[in-house]
C-alpha cells in the first residue's frame, strides 16, 4: 500500500480549482493586463505587489518573495499541510478523495476503473439478451433480415 496520492490526481485538483478564484476569496484582487495584482496577504504593505497569472496558474509577491501554485497558496494563507490543502481544495472543486490507506497506484486505480466499465458492460448485456429474448416480434424481425 501507498500513503501518497497519485500524482494524476493531485493534477486533477490543482487544474479544477483555478487560481485566480480561490485567491480571490482571500485577496482584492484587480485586473492588470493579463494578470491580476493586489495586496499581499503574507505581509503588510501600502501597494500591491502581489500578481496572479491565470495563464500560468501561479501567484507571485514581489515584496516578500512568497510565489507557488493553487495548493502553496491554501498551504500557506491557512496555515495548512500539504494534504489538508489538497483535501481543502478538493471539496471545493467536488473531488472525492480516496482513503489514504488503500492502495492508489496509477496501475491499481487503472484496473479498478476497468473492473466498473466490465461490470456495467455485463450488466448491459444481459439486460438487451433478456429482453431480446423475451420479445417474439422483434425475435422474428432480426431473424428475417
Amino acid at each position: 500500500m501507498t500513503n501518497f496520492y497519485p500524482e494524476e490526481l493531485i493534477e486533477e485538483v490543482r487544474t479544477r480549482n483555478d487560481i485566480v478564484d480561490v485567491v480571490s476569496g482571500y485577496v482584492l484582487l484587480k485586473k492588470t493586463g493579463t494578470s491580476y495584482k493586489g495586496k499581499c496577504p503574507f505581509h503588510i504593505e501600502k501597494t500591491p505587489s502581489f500578481s496572479v497569472s491565470p495563464e500560468k496558474q501561479l501567484y507571485h509577491c514581489f515584496g516578500c518573495g512568497a510565489g507557488g501554485n493553487v495548493i502553496s497558496f491554501i498551504m500557506n494563507i491557512e496555515n495548512l499541510g500539504f494534504i489538508d490543502a489538497l483535501k481543502l481544495l478538493a471539496d471545493r472543486a467536488g473531488i472525492i478523495l480516496p482513503d489514504r490507506n488503500t492502495d492508489l497506484s496509477y496501475e491499481n486505480l487503472q484496473y479498478k476503473k476497468k473492473q466498473i466499465q466490465y461490470c456495467i458492460h455485463k450488466d448491459a448485456a444481459k439486460y438487451f439478451y433478456n429482453n431480446l429474448k423475451n420479445n417474439e416480434s422483434v425475435l422474428r424481425y432480426l431473424n428475417s433480415r
